[in-house]
């Protein structure tokens, strides 16, 4: 069975800006009017709502076993259809338990507006027993079921006020948590034509789930204590033979054992 760990970042859609607001000018004015709309209509808060964000990068693990790989789909080029397609045929090959934090109340939302706005077809993920009964009461859209989890939303009891971040949570772990840029620089980096940095910084994200999610796991009896170590030495093994930057930097901060 495979895992795939996801997250996504995202930037305004300056095209519905314009489209939708009659905002004009360049990619910073049209973005910086949404956002003054946006304080505007809730009393100082810029998030724009989930249909306005345009997806740039989508990162992910994807594990099976012992093996492990870690990647952005998003590249320099790339329309968002595509990068959401790419997103979408691995659900369709791998039919995976998908993992996020925080996936139910914004990337999956995101990814359905995104999807239908671009015209992604997207059948495994959207079957919820029509066509394949194994997944009539566990699918990719069931809250209660595990085939998506959502590690913020299940640890929190389904309650909002519970939430925690993910920094927090995985520093707690012995886990880097953020490294580099924040969110809410996505748009700066992406303006400077940073998209690397951007797939990089979204990576680490990736990764601190995916390290959390073991010891939801461990914590479950899903993974025995050898099953858990030999996960993450696998994942510090691949970490080291990739050689990347962002990957190096992140196990320097890492607190293995």
């Amino acid at each position: 069975m495979y895992t795939l760990v996801f997250d996504i970042e995202t930037i305004p859609d300056i095209t519905a800006g314009s489209k939708l607001y009659g905002f004009s000018g360049d990619d910073a004015q049209i973005a910086e009017a949404m956002f003054a709309k946006r304080r505007e209509e809730t009393q100082g808060s810029d998030f724009l709502r989930l249909h306005l964000q345009k997806i740039v990068t989508i990162s992910v693990v994807l594990s099976k076993g012992e093996q492990v790989k870690v990647w952005s789909l998003g590249h320099s080029g790339q329309s968002e259809a595509e990068l959401i397609k790419k997103f979408y045929d691995l659900v369709e090959q791998c039919v995976p338990t998908l993992v996020s934090w925080n996936g139910s109340g914004f990337d999956m939302p995101v990814l359905h507006y995104r999807a239908l706005i671009n015209k992604v077809v997207a059948n495994r993920y959207w079957e919820s027993g029509e066509h394949d009964s194994g997944f009539k009461w566990n699918n990719y859209l069931n809250r209660y079921h595990y085939r998506h989890l959502d590690l913020m939303d299940v640890l929190a009891c389904y309650q909002a006020k519970a939430n925690a971040p993910l920094d927090e949570i995985a520093s707690l772990l012995g886990f880097p948590g953020k490294m580099g840029m924040a969110g809410n620089k996505v748009w700066e980096y992406y303006l400077n034509g940073k998209l690397n940095d951007i797939n990089d910084y979204c990576e680490t994200d990736v990764l601190n789930t995916y390290l959390v999610y073991l010891q939801f796991e461990y914590m479950r009896g899903f993974l025995d204590a050898k099953q858990l170590k030999l996960k993450k030495e696998s994942l510090h093994q691949y970490l080291q033979q990739e050689n990347k930057k962002h990957f190096n930097e992140f196990l320097t901060a890492w607190s293995f054992e």
